[in-house]
């Protein structure tokens, strides 16, 4: 079985994925992780040295080899759903799960987390808000693609698994 985790940065999914791949009995991957590790460099490191483009394709060229993996949970980028087909690999692949969460309510999660993200890097809180919405509006038909749709903050991955049994 392979799932894969979609939405918008900020949304949970490198934590539910732990949390579904231990329940579940698999690996968990954060695709951001996978790609530093194959560079040795940090995502923030990629974009500075060699722009969002060459991001794109490390990107795209580690979901194509996670792709080939069994019994692992995948928590993508925030952006890896809307570059080149990367939705139709994953629906293709695996069980895709967009986590919907509101744009306020990621704004909190951002504001408050450790992790540098070169995107949203020296926003105000206002403007990482409204930065978030416009992003999310521009995403949405991406992450619409996913087989299964989340927009509760609190489920557990007992119920995730309960959903996946349909497909």
């Amino acid at each position: 079985m392979r799932i894969y985790l979609v939405s918008y940065m900020g949304s949970g999914k490198s934590t539910l994925g732990r949390k579904l791949a231990q329940v579940n009995g698999c690996h968990f991957i954060d695709l951001d992780k996978y790609i530093e590790e194959r560079h040795c460099q940090t995502v923030p490191q990629i974009f500075a040295k060699e722009g969002e483009t060459a991001f794109r394709e490390k990107e795209r060229n580690a979901l194509l080899e996670v792709s080939e993996f069994s019994n692992v949970v995948v928590a993508t980028g925030g952006g890896a759903p809307c570059f080149f087909d990367n939705m139709t690999l994953m629906n293709h692949t695996g069980i895709t799960i967009f986590l919907d969460i509101a744009p306020g309510i990621l704004a909190q999660r951002l504001l408050k987390s450790k992790t540098d993200r070169p995107l949203i890097r020296g926003k105000s809180p206002e403007e990482l808000q409204r930065f978030i919405a416009e992003n999310l509006d521009r995403r949405r038909p991406f992450y619409e693609q996913a087989r299964i749709k989340i927009d509760r903050e609190d489920i557990a991955p007992e119920e995730i698994l309960r959903l996946i049994e349909n497909f």
